[in-house]
């Protein structure tokens, strides 16, 4: 009876841990770009009571007597499955349509991958650079900072730039330059060679074989580790299926308010029964405790 105990103490425990990653999905499903993550479990070691047995006829039967001593928990799951894609007004907020992450530096110098697209325009020495709500640079193909120029040259003359930043479904970024003596604003793409001005930058863009093996950083970001293998560019990879940026839309949570209510149940039932299960085993320990009587 004292194995049934801690059995049933072990899938309360468990449950609780369910119950805190439904709690923490419920509580983020309006976080922009947000993943749900589900728990998994697997049983505990098994305790053989009998290996070999006889009938009475003296054959050996087939199935021997084990119990199980309880369960744990195996494993928190990211679920990375597209979430809805919602047009916002500010266009320096952007959208991944498929296994693609965005690029970002923490303040550790770090290069960390996100699904939050919701991006600011920061002021800079350099001009208008490209960050995260928490002011983390947004990085190109090759790992530097987005950064709009404040001004451009064009045949030996400045012209300011608007400070607007433009991204195409490829990734390819441009920029607005005011042409003053013909009173237009005038698009640049990043990847112009003019006056020797190249600045080559496109949107950096990556994949992993195994998103699901990223470490959760917080701030909605996520770290490369062994188990997620090393980021992938999609600029340089042919053989990946593309993913798509969309300029002026952010993808929002995947988590599904009715699923994690109808698992919220199922986890509570399931911590009632496990108590249920110690408190007969309680009874049951009173009652051979009252033999004596």
């Amino acid at each position: 009876m004292m194995r049934s105990l801690w059995s049933a103490a072990s899938g309360m425990i468990a449950q609780q841990t369910n119950l805190d990653n439904i709690a923490n999905n419920l509580s983020n499903v309006n976080t922009t770009g947000y993943k749900k993550d589900t728990v998994e479990f697997k049983s505990l070691l098994y305790q053989t009571l009998q290996s070999k047995s006889t009938n009475n006829t003296g054959e050996n039967k087939p199935i021997p007597a084990q119990v199980g001593l309880g369960t744990r928990t195996a494993s928190i799951t990211t679920v990375f499955t597209q979430g809805n894609l919602q047009a916002v007004d500010n266009q320096s907020y952007m959208a991944i349509e498929g296994d693609g992450f965005f690029k970002a530096r923490n303040e550790d110098g770090d290069v960390c991958y996100t699904r939050d697209g919701s991006f600011n325009l920061m002021n800079t020495d350099d001009g208008v650079m490209l960050c995260t709500s928490d002011g983390h640079p947004i990085l190109d193909q090759n790992n530097n900072n987005i950064v709009i120029p404040k001004t451009y040259t064009v045949d030996g003359k400045e012209y300011k730039t608007t400070g607007q930043i433009y991204v195409n479904r490829e990734g390819d970024i441009s920029f607005e330059y005011n042409d003053t003596d013909k009173n237009v604003q005038v698009k640049i793409p990043m990847t112009d060679t003019a006056n020797g001005q190249n600045y080559n930058k496109k949107i950096g863009v990556v994949q992993f074989s195994n998103p699901s093996g990223l470490d959760q950083a917080g701030d909605n970001l996520y770290k490369e580790t062994v188990a997620s293998g090393a980021p992938i560019e999609e600029s340089t990879n042919d053989g990946l299926k593309k993913s798509s940026v969309h300029q002026g839309y952010l993808e929002m949570s995947n988590v599904q308010v009715a699923d994690e209510m109808v698992n919220m149940i199922v986890a509570q039932r399931a911590y009632e029964m496990n108590s249920k299960a110690i408190q007969a085993t309680d009874e049951m320990l009173q009652q051979a405790n009252n033999l004596r009587r």
